[in-house]
């Protein structure tokens, strides 16, 4: 996929993919140095990263608009991105216009590269260094927030219950899953009685991803 390419699938602006493509450039040139991503990832950046990424925007935008005018905007949300790694999919999120999105991730120099990039994109981020168990006793912790995300880090059940302090009744989490999120489920559904639905990932057509609310 071409920076063309998605532009056109994911309807971003032109100020919002100029400033995307800054977060790919840094990326590029960050990797030399720092392992960011899978080496055999970065030709296909645009698709592998971005628009694994950006699909979330457009999956809570849809969740948004489903409630009611009266619900909060997308651009007034408070969003957790749980071992954000090189800043997907929350540093995409934030560029794209998520209100304010907390970052958490416990590899110092990762944090860094986040730091550099959300000061050169203008991106509206929080950045905690430290591992996600300890994120509730940070100064600065989000509380609950209106979305969870988290790419490629953990099971789902692990997911969930590092999100339990920052979850409340309308708190909705977003998990890219590949092939195996069946195997996760069947074992997750055995003690939680979660609302979960999947959407089909616009990146690979074995992957989802899940949705899951309070009942």
């Amino acid at each position: 996929m071409s920076p063309e390419e998605f532009q056109s699938a994911s309807n971003v602006s032109r100020e919002t993919m100029d400033r995307l493509k800054v977060y790919a450039g840094l990326l590029i040139k960050w990797q030399k140095a720092i392992n960011l991503v899978g080496k055999d990832t970065l030709p296909d950046l645009w698709q592998r990263h971005m628009m694994d990424s950006a699909q979330l925007f457009g999956i809570a935008r849809e969740i948004v608009e489903g409630r009611g005018p009266e619900s909060r905007s997308l651009a007034d949300s408070v969003w957790l991105d749980l071992g954000s790694g090189a800043g997907f999919p929350g540093l995409v999120l934030a560029i794209m216009g998520v209100g304010q999105v907390h970052l958490v991730e416990s590899d110092a120099r990762k944090c860094t590269f986040m730091h550099e990039v959300a000061r050169e994109t203008g991106a509206d981020v929080v950045i905690h260094t430290c591992r996600i168990e300890k994120l509730q006793d940070k100064a600065g912790q989000p509380g609950q927030v209106d979305f969870i995300s988290a790419r490629a880090l953990a099971k789902t059940d692990q997911l969930l219950s590092w999100s339990v302090p920052f979850r409340s009744q309308n708190t909705v989490c977003l998990f890219p899953k590949g092939q195996d999120v069946d195997l996760e489920l069947e074992n997750l559904l055995e003690f939680d009685n979660s609302v979960i639905k999947k959407w089909p990932s616009r990146t690979h057509s074995e992957s989802v991803v899940l949705q899951i609310s309070s009942p």
